[in-house]
């Protein structure tokens, strides 16, 4: 199937036809083109009525549940045995012990020396925890991770598909395994306090207790090899990028304590410090963030990090805000401080890790105890307990936050032009080409481009049955060979100076299958279908989720993740507080100014994946009525790369579909294509 491009023969004289490196490009894309400089106009890259591909027969994906590993034996592991000498160990006393994936931050992707989960269970997803009882280990993960899991765990482990039907929670498990009044150990800075209260109450039911280990973390004291704590330094974000200066934003913070009746704050998420100071660093891959803590109040600010971090420059950027530096390991002294001097402290328990918690909550008790006088006139303490407001207002960007987004997008457009051309002349000249082989080159492409700072993710690069791996790693040695026998699921991004990427794209090199073709389309549609949605100010983003479902539930299918997460701004690529998903227990609104993923997909596990992946920005869209007096939102396109038409089922798709591919490739070639003329010239 081919796809015509007609282009304007006053722009495209016969010599420059001839020799331009652009249309090259065009030939070589991920779909064919026909080139035609008929009528003098510019038109779209037409889809039109002339294909026609028989619809497959409805599609049955068996669960990866029958195809689980059949060992019984379990191979002797080390790691677990040493872990459990410690259980009863002086001072420890537990018959349980639970790692999460978090650093004390919650952070979604963390420093190497803090993958604690991942060392002791060898898993390598970004989510799951691990339960080790005296002689039980158990991983939950969600379905993004099940096949994975499958892969990476040893018979040691029990694979807990987290949200199936039958599969407990953790802390069902530990009731079910431990005998009533055993004691189960976490490390509190690893737990938000509402993650840590609600397993206290759960596992209460049979008499267990809750053991906060504050001393240290049990997998630190075997972690014989542990990666040392990073130590690059933090940079300025630069104004003309963040459109809002420091002293401005904590200006609003102090208006919003003052409308709690706090004086103070304590933050813990790394996106949110970043943001507020107009910081970044390179603490944790993927996220240009450092690792930190910090407590503003009405007066002041003081930022708990590494002095061997901050620069000159970036001290000079604290003094001018009016930001005191303290030692990252000074924060539960701190706490306790503010106790004493009676402050109403706001915390977002959601987020701040119950260590924080625990110890302001003891401190204050305390004090109240024993009647001990407040001091600086204050009337606590006590704890406010409010969901951060940093976190909604770092979600709907400013217009200079908008701007970067776009930029960045375009190049990263431009290195995602070079790289499908690159990969289809390597497959088509016959080079054997791993997954890692791709991804790499990817990551070079990019790096060309200005301003790029790191991938926003591990790329996803899955040929085959890996795509169906929700969030497949290719690794040296094991990943798979890139053909054009199957599909291949593309899923990537960067950090920008200015922006931050995240687009999927799923494509076949040679002739995809009927089935192949049906799947695909009913992903597009369901892409579409969002990407069009128009809705009511006020609107939660899980009422918009089944808009991209709905083409895959008329044929029984479905897909195991969210629709849409939050981007930040030259931040975290995953942000909230808002989403697109199934899960209806998000309430927060979509407003003008957030940015959101739209990427529904399908995977038939141990056969293919697909998804299709834009980034969105929410904006105001212009109805002919308002009812209830409200304004009406939809969404703008941030990224700009085609979608392959031959993997397009045409008798699938409505003539308003059609023209929505027709004009979204339209839009890509007038925003790119002038981008690419001196770089491939």
């Amino acid at each position: 199937m081919s796809t015509t491009l007609l282009l304007p023969a006053s722009r495209l004289s016969p010599q420059i036809y001839s020799r331009s490196p652009l249309l090259r490009f065009e030939l070589n894309f991920p779909f064919p083109l026909v080139v035609s400089t008929r009528g003098g106009s510019w038109a779209n890259y037409s889809l039109g009525n002339r294909f026609s591909i028989r619809s497959c027969a409805s599609i049955t994906a068996k669960p990866s549940s029958e195809l689980r590993r059949k060992g019984t034996i379990s191979e002797p592991d080390e790691k677990l045995r040493a872990l459990r000498e410690l259980f009863s160990k002086p001072g420890v006393g537990i018959d349980a012990y639970i790692i999460p994936s978090q650093d004390a931050h919650q952070s979604e992707f963390i420093a190497e020396c803090y993958m604690r989960r991942t060392y002791i269970s060898g898993f390598t997803g970004s989510a799951g925890t691990a339960v080790v009882t005296k002689d039980k280990a158990a991983l939950w993960t969600d379905g993004r991770y099940f096949l994975q899991a499958e892969k990476q765990l040893n018979s040691n482990w029990i694979l807990m598909r987290a949200g199936s039907l039958g599969v407990p929670t953790t802390s069902e498990w530990l009731n079910e395994v431990l005998a009533p009044g055993c004691k189960v150990g976490i490390d509190p800075f690893l737990f938000s306090y509402d993650a840590a209260e609600e397993l206290k109450e759960a596992i209460a039911k049979k008499n267990h207790e809750l053991v906060y280990l504050y001393s240290s973390n049990l997998v630190d004291e075997i972690w014989k090899e542990r990666p040392k704590p990073p130590s690059k330094s933090i940079r300025i974000h630069d104004l003309k990028y963040a459109g809002l200066d420091v002293a401005s934003k904590l200006t609003f913070l102090r208006y919003e304590l003052e409308g709690a009746g706090s004086s103070a704050i304590v933050i813990s998420m790394l996106d949110e410090i970043a943001w507020l100071l107009n910081l970044r660093g390179n603490d944790v891959p993927h996220s240009p963030v450092f690792y930190a803590y910090l407590v503003v109040n009405i007066n002041g600010a003081f930022l708990f990090t590494e002095n061997s971090k901050v620069t000159p420059e970036v001290m000079d950027h604290l003094k001018s805000a009016k930001v005191e530096l303290r030692p990252y390991d000074s924060i539960l002294s701190e706490i306790e401080s503010l106790a004493v001097q009676g402050v109403n402290l706001w915390m977002d328990k959601s987020s701040l890790n119950t260590a924080i918690v625990s110890t302001f909550k003891s401190a204050s008790d305390r004090l109240k105890k024993k009647k001990r006088p407040i001091l600086n006139g204050e009337t606590g303490p006590d704890a406010i307990f409010k969901p951060s407001p940093i976190s909604l207002a770092k979600a709907v960007k400013n217009d200079a936050e908008l701007e970067g987004m776009r930029n960045c997008h375009l190049r990263d457009a431009v290195a995602l032009v070079h790289f499908w051309m690159w990969l289809e002349d390597e497959i088509g000249k016959g080079v054997i080409l791993t997954e890692v082989d791709a991804a790499d080159k990817l990551l070079q492409f990019r790096s060309e481009q200005s301003g790029f700072m790191d991938t926003s993710f591990d790329t996803i690069c899955g040929s085959g049955a890996n795509g169906a791996i929700i969030h497949y790693r290719a690794e040296p040695g094991s990943c798979s060979i890139v053909t054009d026998k199957e599909l291949l699921l593309l899923d990537s991004g960067a950090q920008f100076t200015d922006g931050t990427t995240d687009i999927t794209r799923t494509v076949h090199l040679g002739e995809p299958t009927a089935r192949q073709k049906e799947c695909f389309t009913r992903v597009l549609q369901g892409h579409i279908g969002l990407d069009q949605a128009v809705f009511p100010e006020n609107t939660p983003g899980f009422v918009l989720d089944a808009f991209a479902r709905s083409s895959l539930w008329k044929i029984g299918l479905d897909y195991r993740h969210g629709t849409g997460h939050g981007v930040g701004a030259a931040l975290n690529v995953h942000e909230g507080p808002q989403s697109i998903s199934f899960r209806f227990g998000n309430m927060t609104a979509l407003q003008k100014g957030m940015i959101v993923s739209n990427e529904p997909g399908y995977y038939e596990d141990h056969s293919f994946g697909i998804r299709i992946e834009n980034l969105l920005h929410v904006k105001a869209v212009d109805t002919p009525n308002h009812f209830g007096g409200i304004e009406y939102l939809g969404f703008e396109k941030l990224t700009f790369f085609p979608m392959q038409t031959k993997l397009i089922d045409m008798s699938l798709l409505s003539p308003a579909e059609i023209k929505w591919v027709d004009d979204y490739h339209s839009q890509v070639w007038e925003k790119v294509s002038n981008l690419l003329l001196g770089i491939l010239q």
